[in-house]
């Protein structure tokens, strides 16, 4: 993927939303640490709604500034006489509910830190958060949408040589309290937070520089890291984000990707660090997700292809008025992106931008800005947030570090890089050069300084024919025929030890193409090198669900590819 055209003088911005240029953060009553970050929104207008829930039936149930702070310190005083303090983990196994802000903000209240756990983790992945992170306390969603959380948290102490948390029996927004938390004790005691105190003291200064957060990253080589971060870093980031994306106070920002991962997590902090609503939306269904975009006027959404491509079925099958919809920050994880940008600057004037970001870097750690013209401004990658966040390209063979234009690998220095790593201290030594720089593993082009490309991840990049080609080129001009709903390519060693192209599409319904038509299709277009050895026509792609998103799983392909071996050799 080359780096992205430039504007020129004679390129005016033609979007009807304004959308901000990254502007430098707010300086004006700054949050003294991560808890305060409430505490200044409610200072400036405690009765303004901060979040709107979601209640039993599908009602909505605002939350205002003040009831948030409220229970964030009643939390607080009972981490405190619980024995939370500093340096504890405390496990959130919520979904997307004001009570995950909740505990967020109570725990680093405490100097204590944060770890998310998806409500879709299995027992090994839950064994494998208890195992590194060793949290004193977890917070588990009681009775929510159908899941049996208990059963796979029992299953995961069980599994685990570790001592056991306790359970904090969270019954979520206008739910009635549990009545025998004791069931849920696997072993280190159970318990139900108390209802808001209005007499509890005010919060006392926390120390930022404890660790506030952990995600878990993609573990696409293994069992996934807990990458952890300060909380100095956390509220920097917050406000840099809300600044530069251009979110203001009353605006209202979708909240669909879970807050357990990073992109869920950072949308939110910016919303609230900006002023605005959290719509919070704790399962995602398409239908009612557009409803709540309409009925509160979400100005701001952030998600992956994946969740926009079912926000436009949703919309194709029955149109909204979305025009209050100003931006979207869109990840590339199915290679639709561009498709589905056009379609909501066509329909709702909205202005779209390519994000990058990871649970080891913060997620919209850059964008580009609304004067970068199309389809550029679509592409991952981005400028910077602040001028705190150093970007710079090294050959990932030499170590070189390269000058704008030429590819290698992404590499950052700045508060938003990862301070820990939960359990796994020598993870950080491999995780950076010798001169303090974090190894993304991303392939990227520096086009100025503190702004990039994102190309490709380093292990997902061919080299076909002698050339080194980002696979998103071809699937780009895959996705381009009207008979392709969906495309992604893979490598695979051929027999003479050289690098295969081998492309899967999903049809779009009702149609047919055929291999040749497709291999036909790109040859039209791509140099003859790039033209896949094989196209393979399937039903459906496999897919894993992370936090972020739902991301097309290239091992699998891979391994698919390799069965169909006969088919990818040229004739």
């Amino acid at each position: 993927m080359s780096a992205p055209e430039q504007a020129g003088p004679d390129q005016p911005s033609t979007e009807p939303h304004p959308v901000s240029q990254h502007p430098a953060a707010p300086a004006d009553d700054p949050p003294r640490d991560l808890p305060d970050l409430v505490g200044r929104l409610v200072r400036r207008h405690a009765s303004a709604v901060a979040a709107i829930d979601k209640g039993p039936g599908g009602g909505d149930l605002p939350v205002t500034r003040g009831e948030l702070w409220l229970r964030i310190r009643t939390l607080a005083a009972e981490l405190a006489a619980a024995g939370i303090g500093r340096g504890d983990c405390v496990a959130v196994w919520l979904p997307n509910w004001t009570d995950a802000l909740v505990w967020q903000f109570a725990v680093a209240a405490r100097g204590a830190h944060v770890i998310g756990i998806n409500t879709r983790y299995n027992v090994d992945e839950v064994a494998h958060v208890l195992r590194r992170a060793r949290p004193a306390v977890v917070a588990l969603a009681h009775d929510f949408h159908g899941l049996d959380l208990l059963t796979r948290l029992r299953a995961a102490v069980a599994a685990v040589d570790a001592p056991a948390p306790a359970v904090a029996v969270v019954p979520g927004p206008g739910r009635p309290g549990v009545a025998d938390p004791a069931a849920s004790d696997v072993g280190g005691g159970a318990w139900t937070p108390r209802p808001v105190d209005t007499a509890v003291p005010q919060l006392e200064p926390s120390d930022p520089a404890e660790l506030a957060v952990a995600f878990t990253t993609s573990g696409s080589t293994g069992m996934p890291k807990l990458a952890a971060h300060r909380g100095a870093g956390v509220l920097a980031h917050a406000l840099a984000d809300a600044a530069a994306i251009g979110i203001a106070e009353g605006d209202a920002v979708l909240c669909a990707l879970p807050l357990s991962g990073v992109f869920g997590y950072n949308t939110a902090m910016a919303a609230l660090a900006a002023g605005a609503v959290c719509v919070l939306e704790p399962v995602f269904e398409a239908a009612a997700v557009l409803d709540d975009i309409a009925t509160h006027g979400v100005t701001h959404v952030v998600g992956g292809d994946d969740l926009l491509l079912r926000l436009h079925g949703a919309w194709s099958a029955r149109p909204r008025d979305l025009s209050t919809w100003r931006w979207c920050g869109v990840a590339d994880f199915q290679g639709r992106s561009r498709e589905l940008a056009a379609w909501s600057r066509d329909a709702f004037g909205t202005s779209t931008s390519g994000v990058y970001g990871s649970s080891e870097l913060f997620a919209l750690t850059a964008f580009w800005p609304h004067d970068e013209p199309e389809p550029g401004r679509w592409v991952g990658g981005g400028r910077v947030v602040h001028a705190g966040i150093e970007v710079r390209v090294a050959d990932p063979v030499t170590a070189e570090v390269l000058a704008p234009g030429q590819e290698g690998e992404l590499q950052f220095r700045g508060p938003n890089v990862v301070d820990a790593y939960l359990g796994d201290p020598d993870a950080a030594t491999r995780a950076f050069t010798a001169d303090g720089w974090f190894h993304s593993g991303d392939l990227g082009v520096l086009v100025d300084d503190g702004a990039f490309a994102y190309v490709c991840r380093m292990g997902d990049a061919l080299r076909l024919r002698g050339f080194l080609v980002d696979p998103a080129e071809i699937e780009f001009r895959l996705a381009a025929h009207p008979g392709v709903h969906t495309a992604k390519v893979v490598g695979i060693e051929g027999t003479d030890g050289g690098t295969r192209a081998i492309a899967f599409v999903v049809a779009e319904p009702a149609a047919d193409p055929g291999p040749d038509e497709l291999r036909e299709w790109c040859a039209a277009a791509l140099a003859r090198f790039k033209v896949p050895d094989a196209v393979h026509v399937v039903p459906e792609m496999p897919t894993t669900s992370g936090t972020n998103g739902a991301k097309i799983r290239a091992a699998t392909l891979r391994e698919w590819a390799r069965e169909r071996r006969g088919a990818a050799e040229p004739g």
